[in-house]
């Protein structure tokens, strides 16, 4: 008698092969083919289940996601196949809401439409996932998800949920909190030019974004504040985040870089470059090519993670990669007419920004960077011993003086520079960051945390004269600050304060103050952004 063939007497590795093939057969968004073959009989959905056979779901989910930087990232806590099936759930039921767009602009009678712990929760998945991106993330959100015009939604339609647009239709500052801060770096990572020349609505973004980028009196550059060296613990406000093992304590850093990388980004191929001459210019994530995407962003990890925490560092940590700003940068500075910020500092609204003019100029930068290390120990030709069991960074100091104290000298020489306090006849050397050798996560050949604490010292020009740079890096954060004064004199001194966003492809990106002002208050400041010579 023939048996006619049936899917209950095939083996379930081999019925596993089939759900798996047939799950990834199309690469785009939630694996739902799988869904009629878990439909057929209870032995096959007994099998096949999300509940009874997640290491299926696992190698769906890394068939459709990239795993390799979360490997590389949780070291020690290696997501196990129940982890990566409950964050494929996670992703894709928030990739389906992107998609269809409910929680991208706020209108009461939307079907669906989530509050605001679902659209934290949404953007906190999507921003984790471009900074793990090495292909397949970005793939997802942008042609399954179509995040680009729900990102266009989220910021520039009237009823946006970020609030910015009817905030300022009122005479208010939009939002300043962890989702516009989230909904800004997904900007600026997923931003395509081009995509916002032909718009007629062009100007519109770019004034928008003006906003958030040159409001220095509302929109902070850092969190804990840039006043602080080494910040109290107490004043860490992490969120506890779902992300494959767990909830981690994460804080993305605040919106103002990546507003202000973006706003010059448009501004620059709305207008054109300063002068005609070439120049490097802002390259945005998504046209630098880089084969490996998530390296690009290992340092915003670290920075997340080191900000997360409710105890801040005193020793350089994951969130700046040594050596990083060593070399020659090209950038420009912008300031806003001096009436128009006095106003809003007295109050405006910021309509009185947008209609404000703002002037720019390019400068050069050659930045040399030295280490304090933790495992040094020898002698310099200069007779100074340093002895690694003693060695303390330099104190933190005056934060208009790029955090050091009052009456520091530093000694430049041939490799190293050595640093005395002010009262003290005891010299620190630092040397220089050439010599140095890490895995790019701040550690020693051997395994040891090599670096202490970074100096930035050099010099640059613009059209207002020559200039000497000296500043320090911010050890929880990565927050950089340099001393800005022209050799002249007439100029002053400024104080350029930002973080190096990206690696390879990074830019510098922040805003400069007057010294002038008292720290605790806000001051005459403007923004600037820095890309190395290419």
């Amino acid at each position: 008698m023939r048996v006619r063939p049936s899917l209950v007497s095939v083996p379930p590795e081999v019925l596993e092969h089939i759900a798996f093939l047939t799950a990834t057969d199309e690469f785009l968004g939630p694996p739902s083919a799988i869904i009629p073959l878990l439909s057929t009989n209870k032995r096959l959905n007994s099998c096949l289940s999300i509940k009874s056979n997640t290491l299926l779901y696992s190698r769906i989910f890394a068939a459709k996601f990239d795993v390799s930087p979360p490997l590389r990232r949780l070291r020690c806590r290696q997501p196990s196949a129940a982890a990566l099936t409950e964050e494929l759930q996670r992703r894709c039921y928030y990739l389906k809401r992107m998609r269809a767009r409910v929680d991208s602009t706020v209108n009461p009678f939307a079907k669906d439409r989530g509050g605001d712990e679902i659209l934290q929760s949404l953007l906190w998945t999507a921003y984790l996932m471009m900074l793990e991106n090495d292909g397949k993330n970005e793939r997802q959100l942008r042609d399954y998800a179509q995040i680009d015009v729900w990102l266009r939604e989220f910021w520039f339609d009237d009823h946006g949920a970020s609030f910015a647009k009817s905030s300022i239709r009122m005479d208010q500052w939009p939002p300043n909190n962890d989702k516009t801060s989230l909904g800004m770096w997904l900007f600026w990572f997923l931003l395509k030019p081009d995509e916002y020349m032909d718009d007629e609505h062009s100007w519109d973004v770019v004034n928008t974004l003006k906003i958030f980028a040159l409001g220095a009196h509302q929109y902070q550059l850092t969190s804990p504040s840039w006043v602080d060296f080494v910040p109290d613990s107490h004043q860490s406000r992490s969120t506890r985040t779902m992300h494959y093992l767990g909830s981690l304590p994460l804080l993305p850093a605040p919106l103002a870089a990546p507003a202000i990388l973006a706003f010059l980004t448009l501004v620059n191929k709305v207008l054109g470059s300063p002068t005609t001459m070439s120049y490097s210019v802002i390259t945005s994530p998504s046209l630098s090519g880089i084969p490996s995407k998530s390296l690009e962003w290992e340092c915003e990890w670290g920075r997340c993670l080191s900000l997360g925490h409710a105890e801040y560092d005193r020793f350089l940590t994951a969130s700046y990669k040594p050596g990083s700003i060593e070399g020659i940068w090209e950038g420009m500075f912008t300031y806003t007419e001096f009436t128009a910020y006095a106003a809003l500092l007295s109050g405006a609204p910021p309509p009185v920004l947008q209609k404000s003019m703002v002037v720019r100029h390019r400068q050069t930068w050659k930045l040399r960077e030295y280490h304090l290390l933790s495992t040094e120990s020898s002698s310099f030709s200069s007779g100074i011993y340093v002895d690694a069991d003693n060695i303390h960074p330099l104190p933190a100091g005056d934060p208009l003086k790029s955090y050091f104290p009052t009456g520091t000298h530093i000694s430049e020489h041939s490799g190293r520079i050595e640093v005395r306090e002010p009262h003290s006849q005891d010299v620190v050397v630092y040397r220089r960051a050439t010599s140095v050798v890490t895995d790019g996560n701040n550690q020693s050949a051997c395994g040891t945390p090599c670096v202490l604490d970074v100096i930035i010292t050099g010099e640059g020009h613009s059209a207002w004269g020559q200039f000497s740079l000296v500043g320090r890096v911010r050890p929880c954060d990565g927050f950089i600050s340099l001393c800005k004064e022209y050799v002249d004199g007439d100029r002053g001194k400024w104080l350029y304060r930002g973080y190096l966003v990206g690696a390879a492809n990074g830019n510098l990106a922040g805003r400069w103050r007057d010294t002038l002002s008292p720290a605790e208050v806000p001051g005459y400041e403007g923004c600037f952004t820095m890309s190395r010579r290419r």
